[in-house]
């Protein structure tokens, strides 16, 4: 009930820009402009163990900060749009070349289930939603898969450094039954709003590069798994500093 009145408010009541506050305009030029910038390679510090190679767009600060609040926490669906195609870029940036086998395969990290009935909506997923019909509309043949599920409770992340993280999340991530057969289809990038310490995004490797086929989660000789990627809307300014090239 909630996401059906966010949904139609947002058609009846007045706007305000999601970034700056600007009235009368759902996003203004200014800010849109924001997600515009090229995407680029992130690494938080420390960086955790298992961390896939990952791609964002701007920094979390400032308008972009804002887009993702009032998206995530006040409903304002609208944004859903332009958070996904910031998101298709980075996954572009990625996923390697068009021409590789398989389409993309978007995972969204998945929220606590209390955390998503209190929102009335999955965040991440819809913006997921949103940039994998960004990548079709561009010629890439690109499907949302939400087979991750948290099979234990976890602590809110708020407050919490990196290391205590990592420790909160451990395990706490899995595919769902039938989940191993969907991700053997095609190239998985694992997709977030945003990305501070790296934690979730780390243990959503974890879970899905334990049900990968041999074939399919082939080794390189960095002992990583090859095709496992993951693009975010924005991540920490620091994981941009450190990433000058």
């Amino acid at each position: 009930m909630r996401g059906w009145w966010q949904e139609i408010a947002g058609l009846v009541l007045p706007v305000a820009c999601g970034g700056c506050g600007r009235p009368r305009t759902g996003l203004c030029e200014e800010c849109a402009a924001v997600l515009a910038a090229g995407p680029r390679r992130v690494r938080p510090t420390p960086e955790p163990a298992g961390l896939p190679a990952v791609h964002a767009v701007a920094p979390y600060e400032n308008a972009v900060r804002a887009m993702l609040l009032a998206h995530k926490e006040r409903g304002a669906l609208g944004l859903a749009g332009v958070l996904g195609g910031a998101l298709a870029a980075a996954v572009r940036a990625g996923a390697g070349h068009a021409g590789d086998a398989g389409p993309l395969l978007l995972v969204p990290v998945p929220s606590a289930r209390r955390a998503t009935a209190g929102r009335g909506h999955d965040p991440v997923r819809r913006i997921a939603a949103a940039a994998a019909a960004e990548l079709r509309r561009g010629g890439t043949r690109a499907r949302v898969f939400a087979v991750l599920r948290q099979r234990r409770a976890v602590a809110d992340q708020a407050g919490l450094g990196a290391r205590e993280r990592q420790v909160n999340l451990a395990g706490a991530l899995v595919v769902a039954e039938g989940g191993r057969r969907l991700l053997d289809g095609g190239r998985v990038v694992l997709v977030d709003d945003l990305l501070t310490t790296g934690s979730s995004l780390a243990e959503a490797a974890r879970a899905v590069r334990a049900v990968r086929t041999d074939r399919a989660a082939s080794r390189a000789g960095d002992g990583t798994v090859e095709g496992l990627r993951a693009a975010v809307v924005a991540a920490s300014p620091s994981a941009f500093e450190i990433n000058r090239n």
